[in-house]
């Protein structure tokens, strides 16, 4: 998957709606094989002021911070400097039942475990945007988490709609990743992040094992708008 997602020709098929910022549903194809996936142009993207510009970069770091933990949450994401549009992240479609989302799948407590691992994962990427939507039910059975552009800053930003779990033990099985990541964050996110933005992902894994509790709500900017 990662070999066709980087070397794929890609074919724009449409704009996904409701995003803020330019995003593309494509079709890639490399010799017998393809997929549908989610391309992100750094064109697209909306200016903000408090995350520099190159947001795509930050999806493909999210991804590899979800493998190099050894979670599997972030479908495979690839950067691609000939896209259609130029420069972008490149994300494996999810085939998933749309109709679900966050808050139907904290309804069934069979999914907790997973909805907890997502949690913990945006403790230590610092998500700033996790909706209830971007936690998808695919049609594997599996969780998977998108939409990662606003994630790793160096500053605290997280704002998320998991906040069920407040209060409770993160999960002791994933400690040890966590701590892999103190210890040394993988090298591949050099030219990704800016050195004090690894910095800060190294801290934060080391602060989750200092005090491995999910954090109470402090305020009402703790939520994302819209919560969907």
């Amino acid at each position: 998957m990662l070999e066709l997602l980087r070397r794929g020709e890609i074919e724009v098929k449409g704009r996904m709606p409701w995003s803020s910022n330019g995003t593309f549903l494509v079709h890639v194809c490399l010799d017998d094989e393809e997929t549908a996936a989610i391309y992100k142009p750094h064109r697209g993207e909306r200016p903000l002021w408090d995350y520099p510009s190159g947001l795509y970069r930050r999806e493909v770091a999210v991804y590899l911070v979800s493998e190099f933990l050894g979670w599997g949450l972030v479908p495979e994401t690839v950067l691609r400097d000939d896209g259609p549009f130029g420069p972008g992240s490149l994300q494996r479609f999810v085939p998933a039942h749309f109709e679900e989302h966050y808050f139907t799948m904290l309804e069934r407590p069979e999914l907790h475990e997973a909805l907890r691992t997502i949690g913990l994962f945006d403790l230590v990427i610092n998500n700033g945007d996790r909706k209830s939507g971007h936690c998808l039910l695919g049609e594997d059975g599996r969780i998977w988490a998108i939409d990662h552009g606003l994630c790793l800053h160096e500053e605290p930003k997280l704002r998320t709609v998991i906040w069920d779990f407040a209060g409770q033990p993160v999960p002791a099985e994933r400690l040890d990743d966590v701590g892999r990541l103190a210890a040394a964050p993988p090298s591949v996110l050099d030219g990704l992040l800016a050195p004090d933005e690894i910095d800060a992902l190294r801290a934060r894994a080391a602060a989750v094992l200092r005090r491995p509790v999910f954090p109470m709500v402090t305020s009402g900017r703790a939520y994302p708008w819209p919560l969907v």
